[in-house]
């Protein structure tokens, strides 16, 4: 009689999960989605699952850190590695079969992650078209307006675009310190503007920067001429001596020299205010021989007119200074002064030169129409020399205090006299003068010494000169 708890069963057992088919294109599939799905799929191979998270996961970190094209290579490679791994692994696995399932779980995996891969990496195409259109358009703030959307996910699915966005906006940076350094530069200094273009210099060596550098260029050159003239131009005489060549940079900052003419006139009118006339003139001078046809050249003229005259002053000026024994330079050493007036009939206006500091001088006697307040009012230079005994006059006897007679001969006063025209320098008088005057006064005086008044009064003097004797005398020299 058969025991009936040991029949056999109708239903047969289940396989133990380890001897399972294992679907080797289901495996492939979940680890395309970088995710390690297929190596769960894997019996006894979890642990797989686990590693290959991890590394995408480095990976991904990498790409979103840094968008470096070469981790995007290594997240492809590592894409291939993992796919043909769980392949090959699932095929070594017995048994194998088709398992539907796992095939639409993996499938719709990847897919996910695909699908999401693709949009972050049209969005990032778009975004480094942004970046592209607004480069190519010169507009650095748009570029890093642009470049502020790309995302982690954006520099994970396209390494490559983002990281060359990256690099258009470290160069746009590069260009902010630029434009900063030639804001500087506009005052004068040179050293920033040097620093400036060799920036602009490196920036263009990378192709695809000429707008941008044209853009920071061109504001640089629509802020010259500026206010202050002479700053102005030290940058261009920088610009206009840089080593010439071909490229963006000489060809735009040739622009520059259009603002030379004026920005040379207005140094030169403020070089004036400081009374640093050479340099002004100098200014004036390089309109004159390298801008003769422009408009500014009436100007520069009559400023290199007024500097030269400014010059001949302050020489003029010099040379007529009083010396303390001996007669003022100008006398033995005339120039000439432009800025003077012109000799003509009538009164000429002089200035009246005494042959030192304290020497005679009579030119408080002539009328004022004859004497010149300054060089600026003068005709002529009179340069008088030490006064001597001119003429005989008249000889008279006078008695001296011990009764004795002693004759006193009258001379007129002489004077060497040298007449310079102011305008040219030119001597135009060279002779001496005699100053007439009355004579034989009824009584002298005369210097005694003790009780001995044996050698009375001094046997020669002068005439006593009066104000019309005086201006007789100098009046051929001033007056034509």
């Amino acid at each position: 009689m058969n025991d009936p708890t040991h029949a056999p069963s109708a239903v047969p057992e289940p396989a133990p999960a380890e001897d399972r088919a294992t679907d080797p294109l289901a495996v492939a599939l979940g680890n395309a989605s970088l995710l390690g799905v297929g190596y769960l799929m894997v019996r006894r191979r979890r642990w797989f699952a686990v590693a290959a998270l991890a590394v995408t996961l480095v990976l991904v970190v990498r790409l979103g850190a840094g968008a470096s094209p070469s981790d995007e290579v290594a997240m492809l490679l590592w894409w291939v590695t993992v796919t043909a791994h769980g392949w090959f692994l699932a095929r070594r696995r017995a048994p194998r079969g088709t398992r539907p399932g796992q095939r639409l779980v993996a499938l719709g995996v990847t897919l996910s992650v695909l699908l999401a891969a693709a949009y972050l990496r049209v969005e990032a195409a778009g975004i480094e078209r942004s970046v592209s259109e607004a480069r190519e358009r010169g507009d650095c703030a748009e570029v890093a307006r642009a470049q502020a959307r790309v995302s982690f996910g954006d520099r994970v699915a396209d390494a490559r675009s983002t990281a060359d966005g990256d690099e258009a906006v470290r160069t746009c940076e590069r260009l902010r310190v630029a434009e900063g350094e030639l804001d500087v530069a506009l005052v004068g200094d040179l050293a920033a503007l040097k620093r400036g273009f060799r920036t602009l210099d490196s920036v263009l060596e990378s192709p695809g920067n000429d707008r941008t550098v044209e853009a920071t260029l061109n504001e640089f050159l629509g802020d010259l001429p500026t206010a202050d003239s002479c700053a102005t131009v030290s940058v261009i005489d920088w610009l206009r001596d840089r080593k010439l060549g071909d490229d963006l940079l000489e060809r735009s900052a040739a622009t520059a020299q259009r603002a030379a003419p004026a920005s040379l006139v207005g140094c030169g009118d403020d070089l004036m205010g400081k009374q640093r006339w050479k340099d002004a003139r100098a200014h004036y001078e390089r309109v004159l021989d390298q801008y003769p046809g422009d408009d500014t050249a009436g100007k520069a003229r009559k400023g290199f007119e007024k500097a030269t005259r400014s010059i001949e002053r302050d020489n003029v000026l010099d040379l007529l200074a009083p010396r303390t024994d001996a007669p003022p330079k100008y006398c033995s050493d005339p120039v000439e002064y432009s800025g003077a007036e012109r000799t003509g009939k009538g009164d000429n206006p002089a200035l009246f030169l005494p042959s030192h500091k304290d020497g005679e001088d009579y030119s408080g006697q002539l009328p004022r129409s004859w004497r010149a307040d300054d060089v600026d009012d003068a005709a002529l230079v009179v340069c008088m020399g030490e006064t001597r005994q001119g003429d005989a006059v008249r000889t008279c006897p006078y008695e001296t205090h011990s009764g004795a007679i002693r004759n006193v001969t009258y001379h007129k006063i002489a004077m060497p006299v040298r007449v310079y025209e102011l305008r040219t320098g030119k001597l135009v008088s060279d002779r001496k003068i005699q100053i007439s005057g009355s004579s034989c006064p009824p009584t002298i005086s005369y210097y005694t010494y003790g009780d001995d008044d044996s050698g009375g009064p001094d046997p020669d003097d002068y005439v006593a000169e009066s104000k019309s004797d005086v201006r007789d005398a100098f009046r051929p020299l001033v007056v034509r």
